[in-house]
């Protein structure tokens, strides 16, 4: 093999390594919502977390989207699945809460969450408010094994 085809292959090898260390899901985490604010877009150097129905999602990549000042930088460091269902940036909108909403806002809620957001982003954890309940005690209708990209990880 000449010193160009070990360069290529080595080459090759690394791109195929990097490739599959991407595709490998990361750890979930449980945030609270003081810590999901941290991930607001505000900062350069940290990541673009939202939630909608609970799920964490990171948006980093849609940036242009979703960073300081970019049209839809209200939805991010929140659980923010009431706007999203209703397409609104309405701070009052901007809640986990989705009493009320009528049968088309809770479609395009599931069609947005299932067509967009689980297609794009990368789940990286949950809010502690679909594990938990108010007061801290469990949400026993909550089930692992129905949550998508769920894995009980040492973190926990």
């Amino acid at each position: 093999m000449s010193p160009g085809e070990r360069c290529l292959s080595w080459g090759l090898a690394l791109l195929l390594s990097a490739l599959c260390v991407a595709r490998e899901p990361r750890p979930v985490r449980l945030f609270t919502e003081d810590e999901l604010a941290r991930y607001n877009g505000q900062e350069a150097d940290q990541p673009i977390y939202m939630a909608v129905k609970g799920v964490v999602f990171d948006v980093t990549s849609g940036k242009e989207f979703y960073g300081k000042d970019a049209p839809y930088n209200a939805l991010t460091g929140k659980d923010s699945t009431r706007g999203v269902a209703k397409m609104s940036l309405d701070p009052a909108d901007l809640t986990h809460d989705t009493a009320g909403l009528t049968q088309d806002e809770l479609k395009s809620l599931d069609d947005i969450f299932n067509n967009v957001y689980k297609a794009k982003y990368p789940i990286v954890g949950y809010t502690s408010r679909r594990i938990l309940n108010e007061d801290g005690s469990p949400n026993r209708n909550f089930r692992p094994e129905d949550q998508p990209h769920f894995s009980i990880k040492e973190e926990f």
